[in-house]
Parts: structure tokens; sequence; C-alpha cells
């Protein structure tokens, strides 16, 4: 070895010694936990178990924490990315408030979505198929008339393309080398992986959204906002001239990529779980349809309002969703000061992780955590109960139009495929992998599954 490449070796093995001291020294400060690795800290492992409830009232006490919260495809290491989020909330508030004051909610255009999305399983005839794609086709529809409302319908080739970038954007944006991308874009640009499919769908999907936005400014003017493009136009039209401004058209395209992601990917993968688990556990999907069958019989019309009448299958959604949460990461937030979280330092910047397994898979909580048990939900009685823990998991996307569709169409799609169709595995396979594929989000492995309609099955 040369004396430049022995001095070399030196340095980095310098630098190497003088960052795990310094790691090991403001760790003396931090609760017990995996050692993070350089720049990407510990996203790789999810960190200290604490309860949502307390780890709120701690950070609320102590007013220490920024609107910059963390999803698997927002802006996740960009100030930016919080200012995104909060314009996606407050236009989204505003959409609700006009459904409220109307009496039409959400739960009107999901009702009439899905029958469709039964018709397109009964196509199929009770043939093998994924059904990924059917499912994020129905999904992106509604998001997409939601922000753009009847002035920018998609083609039938445009709407194919919009599913097809989003399946693939749930199918790997969700994933570590994506976030990564996400913070390193000057250097993983060059590797392969699965961020060039997600990175490559999101580009797709921002020509679409620009292309309807310029539609929208060119159709005739309405009297009151009616979308998500007219109430975030109308806030630029205020905003207009402001120094700080962060409404601009770039940002609407972003905050509405964002949109279309988030409110259908978490549907999509409470779905794709809620049809393998029920096709794996024939004796509960046997109970949810007689449920179905004995409280709403032949009626047409199945909606979200039905819930409270359908305490069994209230208790499987609420179980999925348990035992399969879509998301790993759910509900991070920044640290906009110093704060004390029973009595340790977390800095400013800092990002806080509530690890969801420590309230959802609970021994203390939950007879059978890491069982798939609906009885979880319910009383001796047989009725519904709403569990505190889990509700808190929510954070701060309750309320919010993503969280409202999401509950709309999980309960509504749900009831409507089960009161249909029999869920059956392939011919020949007896199991399918209930394990997660592990990135920021948690979805299953592809499957294929068969929809027999109930006047079929043998």
């Amino acid at each position: 070895m040369s004396i430049t490449e022995l001095l070399s070796v030196t340095i980095l093995l310098s630098l190497l010694m003088l960052y795990l001291l310094r790691q090991f020294w403001f760790r003396s400060h931090y609760p017990s936990g995996w050692l993070p690795l350089p720049a990407t800290g510990s996203l790789w492992q999810a960190g200290v178990r604490l309860y949502q409830e307390t780890l709120s009232k701690q950070l609320k006490e102590q007013n220490g924490t920024s609107n910059t919260s963390m999803t698997p495809y927002g802006s996740i290491f960009n100030d930016n990315g919080g200012e995104l989020l909060k314009q996606q909330k407050e236009i989204g508030q505003l959409i609700l408030s006009k459904h409220e004051r109307e009496k039409k909610g959400v739960e009107s255009l999901v009702e009439q979505e899905a029958p469709r999305l039964v018709e397109t399983f009964a196509r199929v005839n009770g043939q093998p198929f994924d059904p990924l794609n059917a499912i994020i086709a129905s999904l992106s529809k509604m998001v997409w008339t939601v922000s753009f409302g009847d002035r920018s319908p998609l083609e039938d080739k445009d709407s194919q393309q919009l599913t097809d970038a989003i399946e693939s954007s749930v199918k790997s944006g969700g994933s570590f080398v994506y976030a990564l991308h996400k913070q390193f874009s000057w250097l993983m640009k060059y590797f392969p992986g699965p961020q060039k499919n997600a990175l490559s769908s999101k580009e797709l999907v921002l020509s679409f959204t620009k292309k309807a936005m310029q539609k929208h400014k060119e159709a005739k003017p309405v009297k009151e906002p009616q979308d998500f493009i007219d109430f975030y136009l109308s806030h630029m039209e205020k905003n207009k001239g402001g120094q700080n401004s962060t409404y601009n058209e770039e940002n609407l395209a972003e905050c509405i990529f964002n949109f279309l992601l988030s409110a259908a990917e978490s549907t999509a993968i409470t779905l794709q779980w809620a049809l393998l688990l029920m096709a794996s556990h024939p004796d509960v999907q046997d109970k949810v349809h007689k449920e179905i069958e004995k409280v709403l019989g032949s009626s047409n019309a199945v909606g979200h309002q039905d819930w409270k009448k359908l305490p069994y299958t209230s208790a499987v959604i609420h179980e999925i969703q348990r035992t399969k949460h879509a998301f790993l990461f759910r509900i991070i937030k920044q640290c906009a000061k110093d704060v004390n979280i029973f009595g340790f330092l977390a800095p400013k910047g800092t990002f806080i992780n509530p690890d969801l397994n420590s309230v959802l898979l609970d021994p203390k909580l939950w007879e059978t955590p890491e069982k798939f048990n609906p009885s979880h939900f319910l009383d001796k009685d047989g009725e519904f109960v709403a569990k505190k823990e889990f509700q808190l998991l929510a954070g701060e996307s309750e309320g919010s139009l993503e969280d409202k569709l999401a509950r709309v169409e999980s309960f509504t799609f749900f009831i409507n495929l089960l009161k249909t169709f029999v869920f059956k595995l392939p011919e020949g396979e007896n199991k399918t992998s209930e394990q997660p594929r592990i990135g920021l989000t948690t979805c299953p492995h592809s499957y294929k599954i068969c929809a027999v309609p109930h006047h079929k099955k043998s």
C-alpha cells in the first residue's frame, strides 16, 4: 500500500471514529433505540415506542412541532413539504364544508362508483386476477372528480394511463429507496431501482394534472368554487403579490399529485389486504356476507351510512386496518424547537416517529395481537366497540378530506364487494403469503384472487 493510500485510509478511519464518538455522545441524551445511520437516521427501523396520546400531549404543551409531516409521497426532507401538506389540508377542508352546505357529501360520489367496481370484478367471470388495477381505477376517478369537477374529464386512454401510473407509484413509491431519492436525487438518479418507476409515474401524473389545470382556467368562470382547482386558484388570487406566498401553479400541481396518491393509496392497500384476508379466512367472510344479507337484503343502495347496522362487518374492517395498517410511518412531526419528551431532549429539527406497532400489537390492549381477530372490536353482545387507542393513530389526518374519502371508500367498496362475491384463492393454491412488502407503506405482495358471484358458488 502506498503512502498516499495509507494516509487516505487513516483519514477515513479517523473521520469514522469521530462520527461514531459524536453519535454516542448525542445518544446519551436520547431514549434507547437503534444507532441511526448517516443522513438517513433511523428510517430503516421504527424507533422508540411512545403512545400517540401521551406524545401529542407533551408536544402540544410545549408548542414544539412544525407543520412539516412525513408522507411516502410528500417532499419528505424538504421544508416546502410542510407548506404543501398545509395547503392540501386547507383546500380539503373547504371542499368538505362545501359538500356539507349542499348536503351531498363525498359519500354520494363513492356510492355511485361502487357498483361500477362490482361490474369490473364481475367481468372477470370468477377467473384469477389481480384486483389492484381495478380498485385504483375506481379510486382515481373519484379523486380526479373531486380535484377537477366535470370541466376536465379524462378520456378513456388517459384514464387508464393515470390508473397505471398511480398503481406503479403505490407499488414502488413507498420504498425506502424512493425516500432516499427524495433526499439524494443528485446521486440516486444514477442507480437503478423502484424509484425510477415511481418518479416516471409522478411525471406522467403531473403532466395530466397541468393539462387539466389549463383546461380549467380556459373554461367558463363559475360563481362559486366547485372543486380543488377552483378553491386553490381563488387562494392564489387572494395571495397575489404576497412576498411569502407559496400558492402558485407549481405547488398546485404537486398538491394534486399528493392528493391523488394519498387519497388512493391507503384505501387501495386496505382493500388489497381485505380481499386477501377474506380468501384466507372463509369463516370470517361467510359471517360478513350473512350479516349483510340479513340486514340489507337485496337492497342495491349500500352505502357508508349502513356501517352502524353492520357491527361484525365494521369490526372486520377495523381489524384489517389494525393488523395490516397501510403506513409504516403514519404520524411523523418535526420539532420546531428543542422539546423535552419524557425527560429526553429532542433538538430542533428532530423527526418524531411513534412506532405504530407499539399500540397495534400491544398484548395489553389486544387479546391476540399477532392474529387476525375481529372480536377485538366487539363487545360480549356482538356490538361494535370503537377502540380509543386505534382512533388516536389517525393523528392529524382525522377529519381531512383524504381521511374522509378513505373511510367512506373502504367501508362502501368492501360491503358492496362482499355482498356480491365470494373471494377465493385460485384452484390449487391453499395459502398466499400475508407478509407485507415493507417500505414506507406496508402493502401485500402481488397476488391473484377469484371473485365468484354468490349465485354461482359451489
